[in-house]
Formats: C-alpha cells, structure tokens, sequence
C-alpha cells in the first residue's frame, strides 16, 4: 500500500525556513552526555538545507547488492540516493548511514536529522548524497554519539585493531576527516565517542575484548575499566553503554574527565546482552542475547531488569515512553509489545516474516526501529517494511514498498 501523506506533512512543508526552536524534549532531562551538546550558533546549518517543523523521518533500505533506496516517511516519496559496496551490516547515527563491509565502511549522508538542544530540538532537511569510503581491514564496528553534526563517530577495523573517531562537522561538508586513529592489538573491538575523547576496548585472549580504556582527544589514557568479552554498544542522553559478560560499562565525562561505572548482572542472570537498541537518546536500552527474553539497561540509574518474553527474542527495543513499551520481534515472526513495569505482554500482531525466516541468508537480516509513535520491521523476502503503531494494540499501520529489497533498514532524521 502506498502511503499518504498526512494533513501535518503539509503544514511542516509550508513551514520549512521559517520555523525556530520545537520545544519537544521530555521533561527533566538531564544534562547531556559531555561531547554531545551544540556548539553555540551554528545548528549544523550549511548552504542547501531547510529547517523543518517536525523530524523529517526517513527509511533507509539497502539490498545485497547494496543499492540505496529512501522513503520519506512524511510524503511517501521515494529516491535511490546512492549504491554502496555490498555490505555486511549498516547502521545510522540518525543521519549518516554507515554500510560496512570487509574492506572498510561506505558512508553517506541521507539529508535528514535532528538537532539535539536538550531541552528543544531543531530539524533539517537537505539533499542525500554520498560522503566517501573509508578503507580497512575487517568489517568495523561502528558507534556513533547523541549529535550527528558534532563529536565524532567511532569505527573499529578488528583485522587491524585501528580505532578511528571521525569528525561529524567534517562528514556534514562531505568530508572523511580523522579526529583520531590509535592502533591496538587486532580484536572484536569497539570504539565510540566520550565527551572530546573515546572508550577504547583492549584484547584479551581469543580475540575478544577484556577491558576498556577511557582515552582524550589525543589518545592518552585517563581511565580504564575491565570488561570481559566486550560486545554492544549504544549512546543515551545518561551515557556510553558497553555491554560486558558481566554486565555493562556505562560511561560519562565530568568535564574533562571519564566516569566509568560498572553496572554488574544480578545473580544468576541470563545470558549477556550482545547489543542493544531503543528510541535514540533515551535512558532505558533493551539488550539481546541468546535467551528468550530482554534484559532493560537503565544507564540514569545504572540498574538491569529482566524481561522474559513467550518466544525466542530476534529484535528489540526501547521506546522508554510514559507506558514502557518494549518492542519485540520473536521467532515466530509476530511483533509483540510489553509493559516494562508489569513485565507483561500487551499486544501483539500475527506472523509477518514467514517467507523472511523460512530463508537462511535472510533471517539474520530482520531490523528494528522505533521512534516515538512507531516501530520499522523489514521483512526483506516479503519485499516490504511493516509500521507498527506499538501502542495501539501493535496494529500494523503501514505496510510499505521500497525502490529496493530491505535486507538492511534504518530509520533517519531522528
């Protein structure tokens, strides 16, 4: 079903260039992660953007062959901005789109995203177009941080243990600039961006990571933590998370200096989160591992909370809302929501991935993303990416077509 484009869409057109601040935050937020408030003044603003009244949501899909496609969301028009090498996985800071492969990470900008004031948000609009390649060896892990047009992005190349930041400022005139490139012992690394600086994993043996290290803007070490079998890691408005096998290290900076808080597992936990997801900026994240159920992060409070679910978990998130939606995806291709607080299932919609799960090369390929109304599911056999209004009843409010198969999906201007 094509989508329509809804009365609000027009009137954020009409409003486009004139609009100032949106005051849309939640209240009481707290103060920012270091590294990811706005400078004063520039907004991100460059020649060829527009200031939008509401977040200009887009869908970005990228097919095996790694052909491009994007879907705005507001208006239902669709465009193929760019082709990347085939990629292996794709991730989104919410603007910059990251296909990593084994030879390095394509990146290219998709012209929509948000400006994280704290307190109020601005939105831009401008036209996708490609940034570059940055070469490497082994697929990286990528870690982005609250803002997109400032800070830096993380990307860590395992084969060769380099952890580079890249320069956000620099991305948004279409530039690949390094911040800072350090060389370890080759690794499952990670590094993601921490106030003017980084966390860094360190080996251990196996390959695997077995701490971290709090490092500047220079690459000098000011603070590490242990953290077995390091995998996972997402940026809240509360701090860095880095899952461990015993928990997480959640991360802040006090001015110029790391606060590294070890978040241990309660006794007798479940298998550990390897990665987590949730509506950006917000506190609670949900973590996957390989049992049926969630673990719930929160990185205000530094807690875990267990979620069981009635099925093998293959997607979940966050939206962290007034209700504590939990979304889910579950092996038996039902999308399914739970209140967090009453660690009960509330809705739930009936199988939609079946063609998807009944192929191997594309079962490993089903995304998540929510946003504060909705949640994306791609179903990559089936050709389409389901909207689900998560709390009402997970209805299905969309099912929608792209130019291009979504065997990757992510969601930007958030």
């Amino acid at each position: 079903m094509k989508p329509q484009t809804p009365a609000a869409a027009l009137a954020a057109l009409a409003l486009l260039l004139a609009t100032g601040c949106t005051n849309a935050a939640p209240p009481q937020s707290p103060p920012a992660p270091a590294g990811s408030a706005s400078p004063e003044g520039s907004h991100g603003d460059r020649p060829g953007l527009a200031e939008a009244a509401e977040p200009p949501l887009h869908l970005v899909a990228i097919d095996a062959a790694g052909q491009a496609a994007m879907l705005d969301l507001l208006s239902g028009t669709t465009s193929q901005p760019a082709r990347v090498q085939p990629p292996d996985g794709v991730t989104t800071d919410g603007r910059y789109v990251f296909a990593a492969n084994s030879a390095g990470v394509d990146i290219f900008d998709s012209g929509a995203w948000t400006w994280d004031h704290v307190d109020h948000f601005h939105y831009y609009r401008a036209a996708p177009r490609p940034v570059g390649t940055l070469a490497g060896d082994g697929t990286p892990t990528i870690a982005g941080g609250m803002l997109s047009t400032a800070g830096t992005t993380g990307v860590f190349f395992p084969a060769s243990g380099t952890a580079i930041l890249l320069d956000n400022a620099e991305l948004s005139d279409g530039r690949i600039t390094e911040a800072l490139r350090l060389s370890v012992e080759p690794h499952a690394g990670i590094i993601a961006p921490l106030g003017d600086g980084a966390l860094v994993t360190e080996a251990g043996n196996g390959g695997t990571a077995a701490r971290v290290r709090a490092v500047d803007a220079s690459g000098k070490q000011l603070a590490t933590a242990e953290c077995p079998a390091a995998a996972g890691t997402i940026t809240t408005r509360a701090g860095l998370v880095i899952g461990c096998a015993d928990g997480a290290v959640v991360a802040t900076a006090d001015g110029h200096t790391p606060v590294l808080h070890h978040v241990p597992y309660p006794e007798g936990a479940a298998a550990p989160a390897t990665s987590f997801n949730g509506r950006k900026g917000r506190p609670t994240v949900a973590g996957t591992g390989s049992d049926a159920g969630v673990w719930l992060l929160n990185t205000r409070r530094h807690t875990w909370e267990w979620l069981p679910t009635s099925a093998p978990v293959l997607a979940a998130a966050t939206a962290d809302d007034a209700a504590g939606h939990v979304v889910v995806v579950a092996g038996d291709g039902t999308v399914q929501v739970y209140d967090a607080a009453n660690k009960e299932r509330v809705a739930r919609t009936e199988p939609l991935l079946a063609a998807t799960l009944a192929s191997p090369d594309l079962a490993d390929h089903i995304h998540l993303t929510v946003d504060a109304q909705r949640a994306y599911v791609n179903a990559p056999a089936e050709g389409v990416v389901h909207e689900i209004d998560y709390a009402d009843g997970a209805r299905v409010a969309r099912t929608l077509s792209m130019p291009t198969t979504p065997v990757h999906l992510v969601e930007t201007g958030r």
